[in-house]
């Protein structure tokens, strides 16, 4: 099949962007307006790039980042937590609430706190409006300029990154649009206040920034990682973060800190990892972690990590051994269960996985990962309207998790509503970024009288809000 070069599909989005956003005030961006380049932003980052929407994993980062925002008080914007796949040490905040993390720096993390440090920074560049507030500086900014940011952003040319946003603006007319050490310092000051406010150790800022000071001079003569170009200096930074925990610690001589259970964080990890990473490369990664991590809760889960490896190799005995010795160090860790019931599914002994599955959901009916697999069980087993039960309870609270659309395309298959079913595989396209795809199943759909009116209209509406954000090449 023949794809478009990726120089014509950023000159098509470039000038999509350049229609819909030609109206923008060139002296700064409105809350409506970022609003609406954010979600133009995440369609073009679906078409770009994979992002991992497996309920487990969107649980938790979004779970974790409400428990910053908890602490922040009233926002202008819905916030919502992206991984993407790509090997970029990279995260970026964009406009409208967005955040995007990349698994190339999750790997390079070793606990909570850090995920936490580099969340909230990147929260902190959103509340302070540091993009609409530099508009407002560049008189001479023009739309256009604007858009070829975002167009940059939006397809990786030449990078993925808030940074470039400004960058591109300030190569065309308005140096004054650069991302700042002074806009650094306030995210990173805000950073520090919320994670001290949550009683979680801010040092975890300064490990990062060695990290990424690390990975710069590894880096020198070769492509500079795309997290630099967003958050540049970091000796810099790494300077006043120190000078932030020095004042506090004069102020304070013994801050008490949460000490951090990093169970359910490494977990993530690896449930991460195992999605972006190759599988020989994985498998070597956790068995060194096995031996030689520095503590024991890392040694511990990188065996987990070696069941994920396993189950994907289908060597489903070997999955159930390594994941068995995690439980036994973590006995109360109920979603463990869930783990060995998926693992059980695979292997084909779908009737322990479902007293497993049934269990967990009598504890917590609200956890969306183990209401997934058992739907997914009922689905394989037959049981097309429990099934079609537990998958919408998944819709509701992760309305853009492409699978479950999938599945429930699959039930109105067996049902034999093959128009209903169009309709769910056009959604499962839409969200996996297969527009072209979408846009024939949707259209369909909303022809089809055999589609319930409310469905019909939802697939107009959906259409129409393609016109705006993608045209025709």
């Amino acid at each position: 099949m023949n794809r478009r070069p990726r120089s014509c599909r950023w000159l098509a989005v470039f000038l999509l962007l350049a229609h819909l956003l030609s109206p923008l005030h060139v002296h700064g961006l409105t809350i409506g307006e970022e609003r609406k380049i954010g979600e133009q932003l995440l369609f073009s980052v679906r078409k770009e790039f994979p992002i991992l929407d497996d309920p487990d994993i969107s649980q938790y980062i979004n779970r974790f980042g409400k428990k910053v925002l908890e602490n922040i008080g009233p926002q202008y914007f819905t916030y919502r937590f992206f991984v993407v796949k790509s090997n970029e040490f990279n995260a970026f905040a964009a406009p409208g609430g967005l955040v995007f993390f990349f698994t190339g720096l999750i790997q390079q993390m070793t606990n909570e706190d850090q995920l936490l440090s580099v969340l909230a920074h990147e929260i902190g560049h959103v509340v302070s409006r540091h993009i609409a507030q530099r508009l407002d500086k560049g008189t001479k900014i023009s739309a256009l300029s604007l858009i070829a940011g975002i167009a940059g952003i939006a397809l990786g040319v030449p990078g993925l990154s808030q940074g470039l946003l400004t960058g591109s603006l300030a190569a065309g007319q308005a140096a004054n649009l650069q991302y700042s050490r002074e806009d650094e310092e306030q995210a990173d000051r805000l950073s520090f206040g919320w994670m001290r406010q949550m009683h979680r150790d801010p040092s975890a800022m300064g490990d990062m920034l060695k990290t990424m000071r690390r990975i710069t001079r590894y880096s020198m003569g070769s492509e500079v990682p795309k997290y630099l170009l967003t958050h540049p200096d970091p000796d810099a930074r790494l300077g006043y973060v120190e000078s932030l925990l020095e004042s506090a610690q004069l102020k304070e001589a013994a801050p008490q800190y949460v000490k951090t259970d990093n169970f359910e964080f490494l977990r993530f990890k690896y449930r991460v990892l195992v999605q972006s990473m190759d599988p020989g490369s994985l498998r070597a990664y956790c068995a060194m972690a096995a031996t030689s991590a520095p503590t024991r809760e890392q040694q511990v889960m990188a065996r987990y990590g070696l069941a994920l490896v396993e189950g994907e190799d289908r060597n489903y005995e070997e999955a159930l051994r390594q994941l068995a010795a995690v439980r036994e160090q973590y006995p109360q860790r109920e979603i463990l269960e869930i783990d060995r019931a998926v693992l059980l599914m695979g292997s084909g002994r779908y009737d322990e996985a479902r007293i497993i599955l049934e269990q967990a959901r009598k504890r917590n009916s609200s956890d969306l990962y183990g209401a997934y697999q058992l739907g997914r069980i009922e689905l394989m087993s037959g049981n097309n309207s429990r099934a079609e039960q537990l998958f919408q309870q998944v819709v509701v609270a992760l309305p853009e998790f492409p699978q479950v659309y999938f599945d429930l395309g699959q039930i109105e298959a067996n049902r034999g509503r093959d128009g209903v079913s169009g309709m769910y595989l056009g959604k499962y396209n839409l969200f996996r970024g297969k527009i072209k795809i979408a846009r024939q199943y949707l259209t369909r759909a909303s022809k089809d009288k055999s589609v319930p009116e409310k469905m019909r209209a939802e697939a107009k509406a959906i259409l129409e809000k393609l016109k705006e954000l993608e045209k025709e090449t």
